[in-house]
């Protein structure tokens, strides 16, 4: 089996809190499992919107920051070494004749898996775009909304466009590679850490990057190829910048994305399931967190947790259907502790 086709127990769609925990609860029923999310790192909206933010309704914590909260529970997860397809969307899902599912990704990743667990969240992580005419021509060729691969930059003539820390932190780290950098953002002061600033700036002071403030006005170029970016600064006239790749970087957005597609019944934009075992209409496809829908659902992390444990149940049936589940607590049973490697803690 190459690199980019996988065969696994389940696919969780989304690496949020509630798609870690899902795979402690699976891992504590012998079923392995791979995540896919279009982040570069697990953790959500914890991680991407408010790492440094404290969260006080989680169990057992009076206070914890959202990147404090990924980091315990990647820690609790690590004996089930779940497997990892980070910048990556979840494109499309596909019923196979041996009654698993397949799930391929924009990247060329494929995963089959008799069970399917959306825990996406709001939805997936949308760029947002520079809303320019023309721009989709250029989106995937010489447009960019993130790095994915950053030997296509090597060479070029990067135009980057953003003042927040992605921004900042791909100029500074394409630079080396790239023919040249020119940084375009529409004021002078910054959203980024000060330390990717002051390296930023340090480039610029040694004639290795430019900065350029103003608002973008037109992407130039034809066929796909960018050629340059039209910018207009605050007094004086518009003036073309030229480059052969522009990046966008102007944060992100939450839509369903293409999980509309999947053939699920949708509710205004969120997933049905029932609240025995968190199943959709559709056996072998799971939703648990935010993005499902049930009569008195609650979007807090906490209800995302305890939809996991009871999803974990019924997915067992699926994994191994010739096998009777019996129910353990962690607190007693030998062979669970074994599996988390806390036998001697335990004793």
């Amino acid at each position: 089996m190459s690199d980019t086709m996988h065969k696994t127990d389940v696919i969780i769609i989304g690496a949020g809190p509630v798609g870690l925990f899902a795979v402690f609860e699976l891992g504590l029923l012998d079923m392995k499992a791979h995540l896919i999310d279009i982040l570069d790192r697990p953790g959500g909206q914890c991680a991407e919107l408010y790492p440094e933010k404290p969260i006080y309704d989680i169990p057992g914590y009076p206070e914890i920051s959202g990147q404090g909260l990924t980091d315990k529970l990647m820690e609790q997860i690590q004996p089930f070494h779940p497997t990892f397809h980070l910048n990556q969307m979840a494109e499309s899902c596909t019923k196979l004749e041996n009654g698993n599912w397949q799930v391929a990704t924009d990247m060329g990743t494929t995963i089959e898996a008799p069970v399917i667990v959306i825990a996406a969240g709001g939805g997936s992580f949308m760029p947002k775009k520079m809303n320019m005419e023309g721009e989709d021509d250029f989106a995937g060729q010489s447009l960019f909304y993130a790095v994915r691969q950053r030997e296509v930059f090597k060479g070029k003539d990067l135009i980057i466009c953003g003042g927040g820390d992605s921004a900042l932190d791909w100029a500074n780290t394409l630079q080396p590679e790239a023919n040249s950098v020119t940084l375009v953002h529409r004021r002078p002061d910054f959203r980024a850490a000060p330390d990717s600033v002051n390296k930023f700036m340090e480039l610029v002071d040694a004639g290795k990057a430019k900065l350029e403030i103003g608002t973008p006005e037109k992407i130039i170029g034809s066929n796909g190829q960018v050629e340059g970016l039209r910018i207009k600064p605050k007094d004086g006239e518009a003036y073309d910048v030229a480059g052969s790749c522009l990046l966008v970087f102007y944060g992100l957005t939450m839509k369903l994305g293409p999980i509309a597609n999947f053939g699920l019944n949708l509710h205004e934009n969120l997933i049905p399931v029932d609240t025995e075992k968190f199943e959709t209409d559709t056996p072998g496809i799971f939703s648990i967190g935010d993005i499902n829908w049930y009569p008195g659902k609650l979007k807090l992390i906490l209800s995302g947790f305890h939809e996991g444990a009871l999803m974990a149940q019924k997915a067992f049936a699926y994994v191994y259907p010739d096998k009777k589940l019996r129910f353990q607590y962690t607190t007693s049973s030998t062979s669970l502790q074994e599996k988390l490697g806390v036998n001697d803690k335990a004793a």
